[in-house]
């Protein structure tokens, strides 16, 4: 019989009529896991790392069920992250471009017009196309998913509080935590997000108007990203930074110099080793007082949205760990082995909410590993290939080891590099914008990094991840074939340059 807390058993039988008619729900005649016939696996979370995790359970033969309390599958990243933020990009840059650079092409186009309705209803079709199809793939391979909030009872039993109304509770052998991560606020308080004038990145993908100014505090991916689709839509947008360059975390600083000036050329301001200390709003505008990083004069700015970007932290909220007995650190973050377990016996933990880059591939491979690990004793991410990708335009893009890195690490090593306004491609879609760099180890050409800023830099990053993970040379590259003329001959160019010497510069 299905376990109920606080209702009658008819009142559960009820409940479980009713929820085994909603599609991707409980099959009929399948019902709910008992505590004598526990869950091989249940993933708590339904984002990119929960949801594959999932799937791959369940293709191994594990009875899986996945607890999502959003009531759509995806995560942040498909419902208000990675997905709507690249429509949102894609459909900006191909406004700016109609208005600013068809005519050079031969193409004359008038009255063109910014429909943003539209453009934010293209943005949700996106989405729900995604996250319905998750459900599919959920039925096709028999995962059991449980729209509602998981709670730990203990190492081996979630209390789960249904969306639908009711709780229950659900059973597992294995239980995989990967409830990703949220919005970090702004440090101290002084300013709090209301998702209308000062937002987070979800408020910044359904603003209703284009506002005349925009402040992005925070000058990594996701400030610079929406920086770009509000600035190609008619912004003034201003980036703060504490640091002394953009990009964020492991991007190359030779690389961030030349993407700041490829911003600055678009219209975005930036204002670097500037510290934010507060945003008040006031008749209809938001002021924003910042002052030198190391302190100094205090000055401000006046906007009419601003994007608070500057990180994300762990989330938990509500899992009640203590009752498992389940480690965090001083940071928030899930403590796990080289395995995923954490300090409990068949609790494993997975992407954003514990160790490493907040990114939804690493995820996603963390959540393959980690089924793995529970089917077949073993797994594997290799964590000095997982790609970072900023989609402006042009993209960035990079895998491995930067210069300033390896610099401080003492490492011997050659850079070849090579410019897309060399590039036959680039130059016949007069898109020339950028380089391909390459960082090898001087002594044996293996290739230690590699660097993009240009187009289509997200998706040949991929041969970059290729070649690190099978520790490639430059030579191996640069003797493979190419197909002409493509922007990935600039690739193969850069490694040709980090060990011999390029053809076409």
């Amino acid at each position: 019989m299905l376990q109920a807390q606080k209702v009658s058993s008819r009142a559960a039988v009820r409940r479980l009529r009713h929820t085994a008619t909603q599609v991707g729900r409980w099959q009929q005649q399948r019902g709910l896991a008992t505590p004598s016939e526990p869950y091989d696996a249940v993933i708590i979370g339904g984002g990119p790392g929960g949801y594959v995790a999932a799937i791959k359970a369940a293709q191994h033969g594990l009875r899986t069920a996945c607890i999502e309390k959003r009531g759509s599958l995806g995560g942040t990243c498909l419902n208000v992250g990675c997905i709507p933020s690249k429509a949102m990009l894609n459909n900006s840059h191909i406004y700016h471009q109609t208005k600013h650079d068809l005519k050079r092409r031969g193409i004359d186009v008038s009255d063109v017009q910014l429909n943003l309705p539209q453009m934010l209803k293209a943005k949700e079709d996106a989405v729900t196309g995604l996250t319905k199809g998750i459900e599919v793939l959920f039925k096709q391979n028999k995962v059991d998913y449980i729209k509602g909030t998981a709670s730990f009872v203990s190492p081996t039993k979630l209390s789960v509080k249904l969306n639908d109304g009711g709780e229950t509770e659900v059973d597992a052998k294995n239980i995989i935590i990967a409830t990703g991560s949220e919005v970090a606020p702004f440090p101290g308080g002084s300013i709090q997000i209301d998702e209308e004038q000062i937002v987070s990145s979800t408020g910044a993908l359904a603003l209703q108007k284009v506002p005349e100014k925009m402040v992005v505090i925070g000058g990594g991916i996701i400030g610079l990203e929406m920086g770009s689709v509000w600035s190609r839509l008619g912004a003034q947008v201003t980036v703060v930074e504490f640091l002394g360059g953009i990009g964020g975390a492991g991007i190359d600083e030779e690389i961030a110099k030349q993407f700041q000036r490829s911003l600055s050329k678009q219209g975005l301001k930036f204002m670097l080793n500037t510290k934010v200390l507060s945003a008040e709003k006031k008749d209809g505008k938001v002021y924003i007082k910042t002052e030198a990083a190391k302190g100094g004069k205090e000055d401000t700015l006046e906007a009419d949205v601003v994007l608070v970007a500057v990180g994300r932290r762990p989330y938990t909220e509500g899992l009640n760990l203590e009752a498992a007995g389940v480690e965090v650190d001083n940071r928030g973050r899930i403590v796990i082995d080289d395995q995923f377990n954490t300090s409990v016996k068949g609790i494993k933990c997975i992407g954003d909410v514990t160790f490493g880059p907040m990114l939804a591939h690493k995820a996603e491979e963390e959540g393959i590993a980690a089924v793995e690990y529970i089917s077949k004793g073993h797994g594997h991410v290799n964590y000095h290939a997982i790609p970072s990708v900023v989609y402006t335009h042009p993209e960035v893009a990079w895998v491995g080891k930067t210069e300033q890195e390896l610099k401080a690490a003492g490492v011997q090593y050659k850079v070849g590099k090579f410019p897309f306004a060399a590039n036959s491609r680039a130059k016949t879609n007069l898109d020339t914008e950028g380089t391909v760099k390459f960082i090898t180890e001087k002594e044996t050409d293996r290739v230690l990094g590699v660097h993009i800023i240009g187009p289509n830099a997200g998706e040949m990053i991929a041969e970059a991840v290729l070649a690190v993970e099978y520790g490639a040379s430059a030579e191996d590259i640069a003797r493979t074939c190419h197909a002409h003329p493509t922007l990935s001959e600039a690739f193969k160019e850069a490694a040709m340059s980090a060990y011999d010497k390029p053809i076409h510069f």
